[in-house]
């Protein structure tokens, strides 16, 4: 069915723009749908698009939010990168400040936009980086901005003024003519939806970092000397017993924390074992895929809606509730998570092994292959260096070494807190950007 639209050359939109998919009808329809309401330009201070520098990065320094930290409505601080002090003045003006709004500005993600409500407990301020955009309103609350740019027609009003084909962006010139309905009152509890779910986000990262820290302090391995050493040696029999030469695993370090977790004989292996229940899709209908970039980096796992006809070659592995995944692909970046009882029978990608937990509960599993020194473990067993991957079955031999009874049952309690707190957190988010479209249509509707 052919699908047009008739556009008169003075109603073409600034910068005129010809292109057809630009006046696609859905667009002029979402157009219409805010026309009545302020220019994003009459209510901003600013919209900064933070200065480009060479990207330099060290293990401590100014702490900058890369795009792929910035999610619909939520702002991922962790991993976070650093810049060195030495470019802290350069940066002057990329620095973020509460009340903010992040946007991504390019990339696959363009668009993301989230609220600043400033930097997390324990952490210094922040700032963006050229990725990104800077939104500065005092007309506006940045939960209800965010929520309007994450919402159905802000997203697709976004798209509209993308440009570029390999690589979309969005300017700030453009941004500044979108049209921001405006709802009153209504526009704070929307913030508020947003403020309180950020509160949550707080309680679970906290919950989340109190269990790790129980976990390793039950095996010994809370601050452990990683100072540096000018050199070791090792026998030519622990070589070959090991089957590899690389100093980074031979290391006292490592080579002290793997003597730890394997002080009881057992691996992942004995305590969890490999799920294998393969899928194949059925013509004509739909189901939920969980891919490596569906997790969000804290103990979750995200999922889209796939048509069956359009299944990648990756989706091969069903998913029950109490399993918990992790990616064999770059075990460094720790993206693991709990299925939970709403996803059973969803369908996870082959970059996952899908762990059935056998004699441990699955949130302590969680918990010990997120935790930092038992991915880098991980980490040393991949093979490859442009795609480090490691094997289901040298994943199954890693050592692991397990907490007494009762303080798994701690670390169960606080994940559990954890989780159920990032639901709320994400349900929350979700109400909120619903409730933006909903004014929008009801007002059109009126």
């Amino acid at each position: 069915m052919a699908v047009w639209s008739e556009v008169k050359t003075g109603r073409l939109s600034s910068g005129l723009r010809l292109d057809a998919e630009h006046y696609q009808p859905l667009y002029l329809s979402y157009e219409k749908a805010v026309a009545s309401g302020d220019l994003l330009g009459d209510l901003v201070v600013d919209i900064i698009h933070p200065v480009e520098l060479t990207r330099v990065y060290e293990e401590t320094g100014v702490p900058v939010l890369l795009a792929q930290n910035i999610r619909p409505n939520r702002i991922k601080f962790s991993p976070s990168v650093f810049m060195p002090e030495s470019v802290r003045n350069l940066l002057a003006r990329s620095r973020l400040h509460a009340g903010d709004v992040v946007m991504t500005r390019s990339g696959a993600n363009f668009g993301d936009s989230a609220s600043y409500f400033g930097s997390p407990p324990g952490a210094s301020e922040y700032y963006a980086c050229a990725d990104c955009l800077i939104i500065r309103s005092n007309h506006t609350s940045s939960g209800y901005l965010a929520s309007y740019f994450s919402s159905k027609v802000g997203r697709a009003l976004l798209t509209r003024g993308s440009y570029g084909a390999g690589q979309p962006h969005i300017s700030p010139t453009y941004l500044r003519t979108l049209r921001i309905p405006r709802f009153g009152q209504a526009e704070q509890r929307i913030h508020s939806m947003v403020e309180e779910a950020r509160s949550f986000e707080l309680f679970a990262t906290s919950e989340y970092s109190r269990a790790q820290k129980l976990l390793l302090a039950s095996l010994g391995l809370e601050d452990l000397d990683r100072g540096p050493r000018l050199f070791f040696q090792r026998t030519y029999s622990e070589i070959r017993d090991a089957g590899r030469f690389d100093a980074d695993y031979f290391s006292p370090y490592y080579q002290f924390v793997l003597e730890r977790l394997s002080e009881n004989g057992k691996t992942i292996g004995d305590v969890a074992s490999l799920a294998r229940r393969k899928f194949t899709p059925t013509m004509g209908t739909k189901f939920q895929y969980i891919e490596i970039s569906d997790l969000t980096g804290e103990a979750e796992a995200l999922s889209q809606t796939i048509e069956a006809e359009e299944a990648p070659s990756r989706a091969q592995w069903i998913v029950q509730p109490g399993d918990v995944i992790t990616s064999t692909v770059r075990p460094i970046r720790r993206l693991s998570a709990l299925i939970g009882g709403e996803q059973g029978g969803f369908v996870c990608s082959s970059g996952f092994a899908v762990l059935s937990p056998t004699e441990v509960e699955p949130e302590v599993l969680l918990t010990y292959l997120r935790t930092p020194i038992i991915s880098e473990i991980l980490d040393l067993n991949t093979t490859a260096s442009m795609y480090p991957a490691i094997s289901e079955e040298r994943l199954l031999r890693v050592p692991i070494s397990l907490p007494s009874k009762s303080t798994r049952l701690k670390i169960v309690e606080r994940i559990r807190a954890s989780l159920s707190a990032r639901r709320k957190a994400t349900r929350l988010l979700a109400d909120a950007t619903i409730a933006v479209d909903r004014l929008i249509f009801k007002d059109l509707s009126s």
